[in-house]
Formats: C-alpha cells, structure tokens, sequence
C-alpha cells in the first residue's frame, strides 16, 4: 500500500512540475532546467501553508510569513539552536567580540556564490545590513545597536556598536539578517524586488510566484555546502487556508507537510498510514490585542474585566485540543524572559461584571468586533469559545474572519474607530530575546507595525529599552527587567494573553529529514529534508 501511494505521489508531482515548468514564468531564480523525463526521478516537495506565504520579496523588509520563504532563498551570517543554546555557522566561520561587548568581529565562508553568480565578500554583508537599516523597515531595529560596520578585508567584517548587544542572537535573526547580493541589488532595475526577484546564496532559487498564492524554489547548484547525499530538486509553498483541503492533501499524499489542523484532525491523522504527527516545543504564542485608543477599551477597568472573561483551560482543552498551555505574561514558556511568578488571569465572570459595573459599562451596551485570520480553526474556536463566555456577562462579540491582508489593512486604519476591537493573532520571535515581543508588540509608536493594541507607556518603553542594552553584558540582570516590564504590561492588560502553542505538524511519512527549529517559527530547511526511497 504504502508503495503504491508513493508512487502514485511521484507521479503526480512530476505531472505538476511539468505543467508549471510550463506555463508559469520564472521569476528572478535564473533559467528552467529542460523538462524532467521519469527517468530524472525529480523529487518535489510540498508545503500546504495555511496563508499567504509570502507578502514582500525585500529581505530587508520582510516581517510576517514571508519567513518561511526567504529561509530557504537566502542566509545569515549564524543560526541559532535553542535546544543546546549554540550557533550553527552559515556564511560565517567563526566570530569574536571584545571584552567591552562592543566590537564583534565575523571571518566569512570564502567561496560562497550568490544566485546572479558573483561571490560573497564583506562588502556584500556591509551592503546587506547597512541597507536594512538605512530602510528602517520591518524588524531593522534589532541593529539598533550597531554604530558602524567596517569591511576590514575580503572575508573579514567588523561591527562597532555604541552599546553592548548579543549581537550573535541578532545575526542569527529570521527576519532582517539576511545577506545579499550587492551587485545584484544596486544594479536592479525600480521595483525589482517587489516584482518578485531575488538576491540570496541559499540553497534553493526562486523559480516562480504567484503573490499571495504560491511559491515555486528549485536548487541553486553552486550552493557552497554542497548537493551531495539526497536533496528535494523543486519545492512547492502553496497557500492552502481549508483545513479541510489540508488533510486531504497530507492523507493522499498529494503534500508532505502541513500545520495549523484542528486537533480533532491531528487525532484522526494519527491513525492514518502513511501519515506521522510531530508535536515540537514552540515559542509561538496567540494573543488578543484590545484597540487602547478606542472607548470604552481606553479604560484598563474594561481591559481587565475582559480578560477576566476569556476562558482559558476551554481554549487550551478544546480549540488547541490539549496542545498548548495558558500564558503566563507574554514571554512563552522556556524562553528567557518567562516568569512562573507572574500575576496570571484566570476565568472569573463574577469579577469581569463587576469591574464593567464599576467602568460604568451597562449590561448589553458593550459590542465589540474581533478579527481573526480566516483559516486557522484554533482561532476560530477560541474566538467562539470567547464569544459564549462574554453574552453571559452582556457582552456582545461580532466574530470576523478575514484574510491576513484584508485583517491588517483594518488594523492599520488611522482612525481607530473604524479598527476592530480586538485583534487576534500569533507572535513568534524575530531574534531570541524577550526583547522581541515586548518591544515589537508593546513599545510605543508613532507609525503602527505590530503594536495592535496601540499601547503607550514611556515607563514600560524605558524598562525594556534599557534590559535590551545590558542584555549584552548583564543577562540575568536584563531577564529581571524583562519581568518587571511584564508586571507592568499585566496590570495595564492592553491584550489577553491566551496560550502558548506547542507545534503540531502532520507530516508524509516519505518526508525525511525534517528537525524543527522553534527559533525559526513554521520554517521548513528544505535543504535538509529528502524523500525516503
């Protein structure tokens, strides 16, 4: 049986690559290979994805599911393992800092070529990081420390920062590390990247796109590790919102990997052959974000008697299915930064009513909207969940699903009156450090990113600015801070803080090679995944 469904799946795969191979234009990954034969054996791998799976091609810009794409297109200087706390070296060999903190020096790979051919120099890592910073988009700001960085030679670069910063957990970033090509870039023409181009020296190309839609990679054969061993040729990232249409598609074989299935799906997957469920540690947490600036939420009362409301253990038993546990403060369990100690809401619609009494909130005045990104049933069921507990206390919840894009485009309305009242949504680390939720979530802004709750508290910005600056030198002494921040952040309840996930992954049972790296949320390393014969 299981013999037969993989061949079935070669098949198929091979059938899809033809068509696409030719039809769709390639975009920016360099030349189509001929057409395989069944000969060639092309091995394609498949990601269902239950978004968009990617919304910006610049890599210095790129903030949101992007990540699960340029991961696999470009590379930074190191890699973090949080499991044994080390760094994996990429484009760097090795790296010192000063006994200061604020000199770190990192000796390039030589031989690394990039997409459009050329060679990896320091020029190109000053280009890559001095660009991302100039842009001051998306999560640039984790070099905020960086003063000046020097390209002391071909393979050597240097970074003088006017504060000490770990800046090995910022070169290892997911978002705004990445290194490109600098003739690549300075010579393109307006608008390339935006019309899906791109600059990398992963191990996979971009072949072609459909925005919004799909992502097709092919190996980029001078890639400086090497393709000995076995290796995917094509990969496929297909946006896919139906979990229904998800499971399918892992039952039939017709993908190799997918997340985000309701749990009572993963049960039933368990028991499908040719099916294997991998439940891995996350640092991906899904929060509430209540819109501050907009009456009555401006009143931390409603806030709290809000959050009194939530029905947290329901939430974990059933929308996540059990895989999951209730925050404690916004930084997840197992990450620097987490406090068990932490004042933690727990259901009480006796307390909620009366602290709406006591906001002068009558019962059945309070109508609230609450967007969640259509697609992901645990939102779904968490939002329904919420939504029974609130009409027992005469709140009434509108539930709205709706795109990622069309969600946020809501989110970003400059009048906040015509935002939701509560935003829904996932946050997972853009470089390891508390720093990251507290400060792209909670940190005051005079253009919105992805503080959602619209949240201003200089007390609170002084606090987790000043833990991110020692954090360099003195990390135990900025985890104290990071918590204090959050003493703050739990009294103001500018968000519910309803679970930290665990990664629930149904996988084809050919798919080999896949390690989850919870550093890097929802990324597949395609380059170390390969089909078993």
């Amino acid at each position: 049986m299981e013999v037969f469904r993989l061949m079935k799946r070669k098949l198929s795969l091979l059938l899809v690559f033809i068509l696409l191979t030719g039809v769709l234009a390639g975009c920016g990954g360099g030349d189509v290979s001929d057409d395989p034969s069944p000969q060639d054996e092309v091995e394609i791998a498949y990601y269902a994805y239950n978004s968009e799976p990617i919304l910006n091609w610049d890599p210095s810009v790129m903030f949101s599911n992007g990540i699960i794409v340029l991961n696999n297109i470009y590379e930074t200087l190191l890699r973090f393992d949080p499991k044994t706390k080390e760094f994996d070296y990429l484009l760097a060999e090795d790296y010192s800092v000063s006994e200061d903190g604020l000199t770190w020096t990192f000796n390039l790979r030589e031989g690394v070529k990039f997409h459009d051919g050329t060679e990896m120099t320091a020029e190109d890592v000053k280009f890559s990081i001095d660009r991302t910073m100039e842009l001051g988009k998306g999560a640039s700001y984790i070099w905020a420390a960086v003063s000046e960085i020097i390209a002391v030679d071909d393979y050597t670069v240097e970074f003088k920062l006017s504060y000490p910063s770990p800046l090995d957990l910022v070169a290892s970033s997911p978002y705004a590390a990445f290194i490109m090509s600098k003739d690549a870039v300075e010579n393109a023409e307006e608008n390339w990247f935006e019309n899906a181009n791109e600059a990398g020296s992963g191990p996979y190309m971009l072949e072609s796109a459909a925005m919004g839609d799909e992502v097709i990679m092919t190996t980029f054969e001078d890639y400086w590790n090497g393709w000995e061993g076995d290796h995917f040729d094509k990969v496929i990232i297909k946006k896919t919102s139906e979990t229904s249409s998800r499971r399918q598609m892992i039952e039939k074989g017709d993908a190799d990997i997918t997340q985000s299935l309701p749990s009572e799906d993963v049960e039933a997957l368990k028991e499908t052959d040719g099916v294997e469920i991998v439940v891995e540690p996350s640092f991906t947490n899904l929060i509430g974000f209540f819109n501050t600036e907009k009456q009555p939420l401006d009143n931390p009362k409603v806030r709290q008697a809000l959050s009194y409301a939530f029905p947290y253990q329901d939430v974990v038993d059933y929308a996540v299915g059990g895989y999951a546990k209730q925050s404690i403060g916004v930084i997840p369990f197992g990450h620097w930064g987490h406090s068990d100690d932490l004042f933690q809401y727990t259901k009480d619609l006796d307390k909620a009513k009366e602290l709406l009494e006591e906001a002068g909130i009558e019962d059945g005045e309070l109508k609230l909207l609450l967007t969640y990104m259509s697609g992901d049933e645990s939102e779904k069921k968490s939002a329904e969940l919420y939504k029974a507990e609130l009409s027992k206390i005469g709140v009434e919840l509108e539930i709205r699903a709706m795109p990622w894009e069309t969600q946020w485009e809501m989110a970003m309305n400059e009048d906040p009156a015509e935002r939701q009242d509560i935003f829904i949504m996932y946050w997972w680390p853009d470089t390891s450090s508390p720093y990251s939720w507290l400060y792209s979530l909670y940190h005051s802004e005079e253009e919105i990113l992805f503080n959602m709750s619209y949240y201003s508290n200089e007390e609170f910005d002084t606090i987790i600015d000043n833990a991110a600056e020692i954090s360099g030198t003195d990390i135990e002494k900025a985890e104290e801070e990071f918590i204090k921040a959050q003493e703050i952040l739990i009294e103001d309840s500018p968000s519910i803080f309803m679970y930290d996930k665990e990664e629930v992954w149904a996988i084809n049972s050919t798919f080999k090679g896949f390690e989850y790296n919870p550093s890097y949320p929802l990324v597949v390393f395609f380059y170390d995944t390969y089909r078993s014969k």
